[in-house]
């Protein structure tokens, strides 16, 4: 393999994984796909590609095709690729759980509105003028209050004394 056509494929295979992060699958699987067929199927690089490959078909809702995929993987002599393979796999076939509705939130899809139209100004809302009221006084009820002595202030001025007498006798 050259180095012209090593390089072509490292940048369609980041372009695939930039296309991938940013939720356009389609290319993302695209651009992996050329990048794959610029490597050679058992190198590392190779195996790294078809792993992403493989959750790009799952994203583009091309299921089997990533199955498939990592059913050739699982025999990668690269022992990572294998294991990813592997997990991923078991993850693909897994049965799929039913949510209740009420779970989800629908994301509209927004690929139709073209980036002119995606920036749309929107108005601040008006604040309502409103006055603030001071805070109410509140008044207690003078014979509701228990007034009696409970002998709490000596107990406490007698613990101080104490321990002032304390540490003066210590000679702190």
């Amino acid at each position: 393999m050259n180095t012209e056509s090593l390089e072509l494929a490292k940048t369609r295979y980041q372009a695939g994984k930039i296309a991938f992060e940013n939720g356009k699958y389609r290319e993302s699987v695209e651009n992996l796909e050329k990048a794959r067929d610029l490597l050679e199927r058992n190198s590392r690089l190779g195996g790294e590609v078809d792993i992403w490959l493989v959750t790009a078909y799952e994203a583009a809702g091309r299921t089997e095709d990533a199955i498939a995929l990592c059913q050739q993987l699982r025999r990668h002599p690269h022992s990572e690729t294998r294991d990813q393979a592997r997990r991923l796999v078991y993850i693909l076939q897994a049965p799929k759980l039913k949510r209740p509705s009420n779970w989800m939130t629908e994301i509209p899809d927004l690929a139709a509105i073209s980036d002119n139209e995606a920036k749309i100004r929107i108005a601040p809302k008006p604040r309502p003028s409103t006055q603030r009221k001071p805070p109410e006084k509140e008044f207690v009820d003078l014979s509701q209050v228990n007034t009696k002595d409970n002998r709490f202030i000596w107990v406490a001025l007698v613990a101080i004394g104490l321990t002032i007498s304390y540490l003066v006798w210590q000679g702190i």
